[in-house]
């Protein structure tokens, strides 16, 4: 096993282990892709205070997240088609979180089904749902979830329509992937991959095939994809669905401070500052830019979660140090999926714990806790002077 030190280099690894299709589809953003780089780029132009002479010992990353005890606040944030970047991934991933002591979080688009993950894991995880037009379908989906025992509702509340992802459309994304000369070419190339697609059933949108109406094959997916997305989105729909859900609730998608605050208003426990990890809406700010201002608007009636951009335990300490409650890392943990299935997811977390560990450590603080805007040093004007 080669030597990882820090989440490049599960990168690096992933890139040439996996299908071009599904790097893509995780290394991009929408249009430009500028809000997909300035997601990282803004987390690297905060700096940090260095303190010493403290006592270190007996460090702690340990902390909750809606209430839940985890190892460090940390979730593995939902990616769709995890399953497509490593054989059974959803459910390599899931263990992984189980093993490390932090929520893992299942998207409705996932290749392995709800019941796949519950029937695998022990620990219960959270799954996310996005804003469908079916009722019949929402209430079963989230009936299953309850079946199996999730202790979260995640509701995606920016994907009212599908940003324009210029990879995606170029390489006919698609699950499992359309057999082309291009990509029959790149998938020669992925041995691994394919023993491991030919080793497992779960190839296909398993939360949704044989679940949805009129979806009973693969083949009729994309046109149902095209109509279930409810484009008429209004907060009482968000209220509908939380009732719906009637547990622990967790808005993502946050971006503006005025939608934060009709967040407290729906019953929701937390929310996470989100622009979908630059995918849809490109020219909007960071979410780390924007993490001032929701905090400003909604103080601490509400969990304030933060995701996007975050590829390092020091990209966690900076994120909990301007006020986050809790993040979420997406990207970060598919690198080492991809890269080694479960044992790289595990790396993954290891690396993140290991760099959020040691640079509270030199910033003079034993406890995720104690950590605020006292440890950062951040440039005059970050969140942006904009014109009323």
């Amino acid at each position: 096993m080669p030597v990882i030190t820090e989440i490049e280099d599960l990168k690096r690894i992933y890139k040439r282990r996996a299908p071009k299709m599904f790097y893509d589809y995780v290394e991009t953003g929408s249009w430009t892709e500028q809000t997909f780089r300035d997601n990282s780029d803004d987390f690297d132009q905060i700096r940090l205070r260095q303190r010493i002479a403290r006592d270190m010992t007996g460090r702690s990353t340990k902390g909750t997240m809606i209430g839940q005890d985890v190892a460090m606040p940390v979730a593995l944030a939902p990616v769709g088609m995890t399953g497509m970047q490593h054989a059974d991934g959803e459910i390599l991933a899931a263990k992984a979180a189980e093993k490390f002591g932090i929520p893992y979080t299942l998207s409705t688009m996932s290749i392995c089904s709800i019941e796949d993950v519950a029937s695998n894991t022990s620990a219960p995880f959270w799954f996310q749902v996005y804003t469908l037009k079916d009722d019949d379908f929402m209430q079963r989906l989230i009936d299953r979830a309850k079946a199996a025992n999730c202790s979260a509702l995640v509701i995606t509340v920016d994907l009212q329509l599908l940003g324009q992802r210029h990879k995606d459309l170029k390489n006919g994304l698609s699950a499992p992937p359309k057999l082309t000369v291009t990509s029959m070419a790149n998938l020669a190339t992925k041995i691994n991959w394919g023993l491991g697609m030919l080793s497992t059933h779960r190839r296909f949108f398993g939360n949704i095939v044989g679940h949805a109406k009129g979806v009973s094959d693969p083949s009729s997916l994309t046109s149902w994809i095209g109509e279930a997305f409810d484009q008429a989105l209004d907060w009482d729909r968000i209220a509908q669905l939380v009732k719906m859900w009637d547990g622990k609730v967790i808005l993502k998608g946050i971006l503006d401070a005025e939608d934060a605050k009709k967040a407290l208003n729906v019953g929701a426990d937390a929310i996470i500052v989100s622009n979908h990890g630059g995918r849809q809406l490109d020219g909007a700010l960071s979410s780390i830019r924007m993490l001032p201002e929701i905090l400003d608007a909604v103080g601490d009636k509400i969990e304030v979660h933060i995701d996007s951009g975050i590829r390092s335990g020091q990209d966690v300490l900076k994120a909990l140090a301007m006020g986050a409650h809790g993040t979420h890392i997406g990207r970060a943990y598919i690198y080492g999926l991809g890269a080694m299935g479960q044992k790289g997811v595990e790396e993954a977390l290891r690396v993140i714990h290991s760099e959020l560990d040691t640079t509270m450590g030199l910033c003079g603080e034993n406890n995720v806790a104690n950590l605020g805007r006292h440890n950062l040093l951040i440039p005059e004007g970050f969140s942006g002077r904009w014109e009323a």
